[in-house]
């Protein structure tokens, strides 16, 4: 960085740039905060009640929840406002502070450096004239000495002429060397001066404005940790509000607040009984006998009851007065009973039958994501119960398991790369050793070979594991989504299989991934295929890993061991193969590389 100092003014120059930057970022946070806090404030003024003591109005236990909730919030706009000011005194004045402290040490470390790099110009320049000088002086002498040997060979010249020209030249030699020694002062001033420059002066500089770049960085640093604990310190207050808020809401009782309507509504009267017959026909019918116009009466009575009841009931009402009650009040479950009451009777409200549509509303069902969330809480519930994490992970849920296990199963192949490539370059290097003993022994690399081996074979191991244990709980994901399906679909896909081996079955609990297993009742599948011709084979494979194959339905494979293909990988990570004596079974797709042929294919 010696010669590099344009490019430090403008980096410095940057720095105090985002400094001012961040500062504004800071500003317009806190104009953020201070109008969210006074849009609260207003909010909550908005609508608060505005009552005066005279004007009560019922005490119902959902309008209180709702003025503490106001009251909490109001607290909170409080809380916001004390971030604003937090982040003011704390973040944003101290960055406006030391933007002008930086600016001014900037300044002065830059006119330091650009006096140092004036004052090496003038040293050159000082050199460069008195080289020029010099170089002058030196033409002169050479013109001087021509011209003394051309007269001292001219014949024809006097002699007064060739000492002349002697003393000419005697004079510009004793003036060449005197602006040669000071070229050489010169010079030997603007190395001095040169070296000071670019191994003392500018280095300190540089020291300067990196220390001072430095301190930037930390008080940035030190302004972003305040401006998060301004938000952190006031995070105890808002939890306590919207605690408040939460106690608020539990705090709303419904049968209170039914228990107030029925008290502030109650009128305390009597039902209204039910109205009398007004005969106005006695005095037509005086002269017959009461079972000659019993019948009749009553007919025509009860066509019009409504029309006679509707009268009767607006002349009484109309001058105030009440009928008189004729029959007993009824009871609640009359009320529920009938649907609609005859001309004479009316329904009677009291307490009772509110306070059976409560208990009914009460009673009703319960609603679906009631259920989800007490179902949540319950496995949340079980998996803390399973105490510490299990290498298998099956103290997780089943995604959070497969999740874990494919990382686990990432990380394995990564590491068994990582070692492949140890093993292939320890190889190279004994090749090497073998065929130039003077570079090295190749036995001392056996130790380190084997290792690798034997890490390689331990991270099989695990691979195959932890393959397992993902093959187990995607069968399981799978077999829950296959019993989403309809029974004929699940009859379809099972039945769509060529062998007993197949990845799919009709038992839900089955691995998807894991090594086939053979069908339930395998005499009657024998039976039924017994006679069939075995598979062709489609292409052929080379084993690059070994398998053991100790599972149902699986082939063992030794490492390079070629078989043949007769049926490809469905998607769940095994191949159907088969020895060059028959022998068939599963082997992991992941362990061979498969070769299949173009023409067969498909097939």
């Amino acid at each position: 960085l010696k010669d590099q100092f344009d490019n430090l003014d403008k980096h410095t120059q940057w720095g105090i740039d985002f400094l001012e930057k961040y500062a504004k970022f800071v500003k317009e946070r806190i104009e953020i905060e201070q109008n969210y806090a006074k849009q609260l404030r207003n909010l909550v003024k908005k609508y608060c009640p505005k009552r005066s003591p005279k004007d009560e109005e019922p005490r119902f236990t959902s309008c209180i929840a709702f003025f503490n909730i106001l009251n909490e919030l109001n607290d909170y706009a409080g809380q916001r406002e004390v971030v604003a000011e937090e982040m003011g005194h704390r973040v944003y004045g101290e960055l406006m502070r030391y933007s002008h402290d930086l600016k001014t040490e900037r300044k002065m470390h830059l006119q330091e450096g650009r006096k140092a790099q004036q004052y090496l110009d003038m040293c050159w320049k000082q050199m460069d004239n008195s080289k020029k000088k010099f170089e002058r002086e030196c033409r002169e002498a050479e013109k001087a000495q021509q011209s003394y040997e051309r007269l001292d060979n001219d014949t024809n010249a006097t002699k007064a002429d060739v000492e002349k020209a002697k003393q000419q030249l005697n004079l510009r030699t004793h003036m060449a060397d005197e602006n040669k020694n000071e070229y050489a002062a010169q010079l030997q001033n603007f190395n001095g001066e040169q070296h000071k420059h670019y191994y003392i002066v500018i280095p300190q500089i540089y020291k300067q404005l990196q220390e001072m770049d430095e301190r930037r960085t930390i008080k940035l640093s030190e302004c972003y940790k305040g401006f998060a604990d301004s938000e952190r310190k006031v995070i105890p207050i808002i939890s306590k509000c919207l605690e408040g808020m939460i106690l608020a809401a539990k705090s709303v009782d419904e049968h209170r607040d039914s228990q107030l309507v029925i008290d502030c509504f109650k009128s305390g009267f009597e039902p209204p009984g039910d109205f009398p017959f007004e005969d106005y026909s006695q005095n037509i019918y005086r002269t017959i006998s009461d079972g000659t116009i019993s019948t009749p009466k009553q007919e025509g009575m009860r066509i019009d009851t409504k029309t006679t009841v509707g009268k009767a009931k607006g002349k009484l009402w109309l001058f105030g007065k009440k009928p008189k009650p004729q029959s007993p009040p009824l009871t609640p479950p009359s009320l529920y009973t009938s649907s609609t009451p005859n001309g004479s009777q009316y329904p009677i409200f009291s307490i009772e039958p509110v306070h059976y549509c409560m208990s009914d509303i009460k009673t009703g069902k319960p609603r679906i994501p009631s259920f989800r969330s007490l179902k949540r809480g319950l496995v949340s519930w079980y998996s803390c119960l399973q105490g510490p994490a299990l290498e298998d992970f099956s103290h997780l849920p089943p995604e959070q398991r497969r999740k874990k296990l494919q990382q686990r199963i990432d990380e394995l192949n990564r590491e068994l790369q990582k070692e492949t490539d140890q093993k292939d370059a320890l190889i190279k290097m004994k090749d090497v050793y073998e065929k130039n003993p003077q570079m090295g022994d190749p036995s001392s690399l056996q130790p380190k070979l084997t290792e690798t081996m034997s890490n390689m074979d331990r991270l099989r191991m695990e691979i195959h594991k932890n393959e397992a244990w993902l093959s187990e709980v995607e069968g399981k994901v799978a077999a829950r989504s296959d019993r989403r399906h309809s029974s004929d679909i699940n009859h379809l896909v099972t039945q769509g299989r060529e062998s007993p081996e197949g990845s799919y079955t009709d038992d839900a609990n089955q691995e998807v991934r894991g090594p086939p297993q053979q069908h339930a009742h395998p005499n009657e599948f024998d039976d039924e295929f017994e006679d069939d011709d075995p598979l062709p084979a489609i292409g052929h494979c080379k084993a690059i890993y070994p398998f053991d194959g100790h599972n149902e339905g699986t082939l063992a494979m030794k490492e390079g061991e070629i078989l043949y293909i007769i049926e490809e990988d469905k998607g769940d990570g095994w191949t159907r193969a088969r020895r060059h004596n028959g022998e068939e079974g599963y082997v992991p797709t992941s362990y061979i590389d498969v070769t299949l042929e173009k023409n067969s294919k498909g097939a």
